[in-house]
């Protein structure tokens, strides 16, 4: 270290500096004090001699290739001058790690990139989807034609799991929104003395709206969250891969009889769903507006159709198939680990949800068009 130095000279507008010794991170500091003295203004070139040293490590190479930049940002040319193969080696991967810097900085994905990106998957992602569909279809048409392996005892316990067991906070919810809706509304139709109309306005909302999306939602974020937890916990401990080498069908033993029992559960839940909003209606149509029971059975079966209560229960079948669809496609999604599994698991609630909006949007729009 006591033989290193840095000698700088100026000969006709040419500048030269000459390491000797060794140029390492011991000895930059000193280095870059004088090189930041010289002034570079009447430079017109740059020669770095090397010849005369002998070692250089990768705090000395980045030093040197910064220098370097400088000078080529003032358009001042550069030659090296050097002999030695590991010097040469050093400059040489320092310059390739900053070209493959800049290479990463100047990839940065554009917005279009990433719209293009976005759109890729979720098109394989729907393909996907769209694959697991056709499974279950073909295992379903499996069970209409062969009833005897219909598994009667997984679809009646998991009809009381996604269906019994949710009877609660189904009626809960339900008499809930009956009594806000009821409320709310109590006031308006007193300004204009329409207080019966508080039986046509429940009637029609809740049997044909309210109630079926109001279960589907609540049956979405009970038993969609449910199914893809289960079937993403096989999945994780390998359950689903023993299956099938021991030669079992997950589809038919898992996803079939879940989709079954919530499609025959949610009808159910839904009716359910219907009388225990109109009791909350009913109630404060009592208290707040003075319609007594009587009055509002009355009025409420001259004036409401049975239809409207049909039109509730059949979306029923379309909302569980949706809901137990994408709750277990998202279950078998999971990769292995947890935070696979909790991001699906958000996901197949947050997909239900919008799935049977959508779907009850287009039964909207079918219904009105039919004059239904």
């Amino acid at each position: 270290m006591s033989d290193s130095s840095l000698d700088i000279k100026i000969i006709q507008n040419r500048l030269s500096l000459i390491f000797k010794g060794e140029l390492t991170l011991l000895n930059i500091a000193d280095y870059s004090k004088q090189v930041d003295v010289i002034s570079l203004n009447q430079q017109q070139s740059v020669y770095i001699d090397f010849r005369e040293l002998n070692f250089l490590d990768s705090a000395g190479a980045v030093f040197i290739r910064s220098f370097m930049k400088k000078l080529s940002s003032r358009s001042i040319a550069v030659e090296t001058l050097c002999q030695n193969r590991d010097i040469l080696a050093m400059l040489e991967l320092v310059s390739s790690q900053e070209n493959s810097s800049i290479t990463t900085n100047k990839n940065k994905i554009t917005l279009l990139e990433k719209i293009g990106k976005v759109t890729l998957n979720n098109y394989y992602g729907f393909i996907s989807f769209m694959h697991f569909i056709g499974e279950l279809f073909v295992n379903k048409f499996h069970y209409l034609l062969t009833p005897k392996n219909i598994r009667y005892k997984e679809i009646a316990f998991e009809i009381n799991e996604s269906g019994v067991k949710a009877f609660w906070i189904v009626s809960l919810t339900s008499f809930l929104i009956g009594l806000v809706l009821a409320y709310q509304s109590a006031y308006q139709l007193k300004i204009y003395g329409a207080n019966i109309f508080i039986v046509d306005m429940l009637g029609l909302s809740i049997l044909r709206e309210l109630a079926p999306v109001i279960t589907a939602i609540v049956v979405a974020g009970r038993s969609g969250s449910a199914f893809t937890a289960q079937i993403g916990a096989m999945k994780i401990t390998q359950e689903l891969d023993a299956m099938r080498t021991m030669g079992f069908n997950p589809y038919r033993f898992l996803v079939v009889p879940r989709i079954l029992a919530l499609m025959i559960s949610l009808p159910i839940l839904i009716f359910v769903a219907d009388m225990m909003a109109l009791l909350g209606g009913m109630i404060i149509a009592n208290i707040d507006l003075g319609i007594s029971t009587d009055l509002f059975l009355d009025r409420f079966s001259s004036v409401i159709a049975v239809k409207h209560f049909f039109i509730g229960i059949i979306k029923g079948p379309f909302f569980a198939f949706l809901i137990a669809s994408i709750g277990i496609y998202r279950g078998l999604m999971v990769k292995d680990d947890t935070q696979s599994l909790g991001f699906n698991t958000t996901k197949s609630v947050v997909e239900a949800i919008f799935a049977v909006i959508v779907c009850d949007a287009i039964f909207s729009i079918a219904f009105t068009s039919l004059k239904i």
